[in-house]
């Protein structure tokens, strides 16, 4: 197709490492959508911290790999058989990898139109976390209204998102945050009680949590940040309740002794989004889900802030500092 150009702006890594691996180049080829993929314009990507664990060398990566696991942007083609009636110039959303490029050639069973009203930022900054906080709430540790839910950086993407959607399900947040503009931006999106885990004197947030709950506990903790946090987490697990581990942004958790569990009958759960959005069916309920919350305006997406694509080393850098709070999208 003429108006599809051969070379595009691109980020990508061929080696394992830092931010500094990440280079920028403005004459990428632009990918050949197979058999059932579609093209797609990308205007907006995000990053997740999931891109940093491909760039570390976390999680196994091809080279050389562009990271970014959606975007936002408009079908410039689409290739072969197309039951799910896609057609050039739909705006759309999509899950996926290769997010930090002009271009993305995507299977057409990952992409989801964007509904009127919905803007490009939005709809993905609300897209992958969005999906992760529904499905940790609905399956992960299906959440009941009265519950007392734990919820660490409560001011990150995720955590906002998390907060705002138990606050609206009934139950008691609490949040645990670093430095008292994060605690308060969590407060802002729902959470009851936040902690600054920072804060070098008073008690401990195990103590605090323990405290809030009259040393019974909370009946689940999500926990995305995992290797400092883990520990803790199991402490202020009440008795039956589940700990879900999603993330790893301070390390991995290391491995548990299943023993640890007996004292409380506590279950433990390591959450992938990707294990919940196998089927089309699946990612089309969570998708639609998120996008529709966006729309009626019960879900309220905070932008940190929107990098050029060129930046894409500076924007990792801010994430694994923890100098961010909400979104963080690249323009493309």
């Amino acid at each position: 197709m003429s108006s599809v150009p051969s070379t595009m702006k691109a980020v990508s890594f061929s080696k394992t490492g830092g931010p500094d691996v990440l280079e920028y180049n403005e004459s990428a080829p632009v990918p050949e959508p197979k058999d059932g993929e579609v093209l797609v314009k990308n205007n907006f990507a995000g990053i997740n911290y999931i891109d940093t664990y491909f760039r570390s060398g976390l999680y196994p990566a091809q080279f050389p790999f562009i990271p970014g696991q959606e975007a936002s942007g408009t079908i410039a083609k689409v290739q072969g058989d197309n039951p799910l009636g896609f057609k050039e110039g739909d705006r759309v959303v999509w899950i996926k990898v290769g997010g930090y490029a002009e271009y993305t050639a995507v299977a057409a069973d990952r992409v989801i139109k964007i509904p009127q009203g919905v803007s490009d930022e939005d709809a993905v900054g609300s897209f992958l976390m969005g999906m992760t906080a529904l499905s940790l709430i609905k399956e992960a540790y299906p959440v009941k209204k009265g519950e007392t839910i734990l919820v660490h950086a409560a001011a990150g993407g995720m955590g906002l998102l998390l907060t705002q959607l138990l606050r609206d399900f009934g139950c008691t947040v609490i949040g645990t945050a670093g430095g008292p503009e994060k605690c308060a931006l969590a407060k802002e999106n729902g959470a009851h009680h936040v902690i600054d885990y920072k804060a070098s004197s008073g008690p401990t947030w195990v103590e605090q949590v323990l405290k809030l709950t009259n040393g019974e506990g909370v009946d689940c903790t999500y926990d995305g940040v995992g290797k400092d946090t883990y520990e803790g987490s199991l402490e202020v697990a009440k008795r039956k309740s589940k700990v879900v581990y999603y993330g790893s942004a301070s390390g991995a958790v290391p491995p548990i002794n299943i023993a640890r569990l007996t004292a409380k009958n506590t279950s433990i759960m390591r959450s992938t989004l990707m294990g919940y959005i196998v089927t089309r069916k699946e990612l089309e309920y969570y998708a639609n889900g998120v996008l529709d919350l966006v729309k009626d305006g019960k879900l309220k997406i905070k932008l940190h802030k929107v990098y050029p694509l060129a930046e894409a080393k500076q924007a990792q850098e801010d994430l694994e500092g923890r100098r961010t709070t909400g979104k963080l999208l690249l323009k493309l």
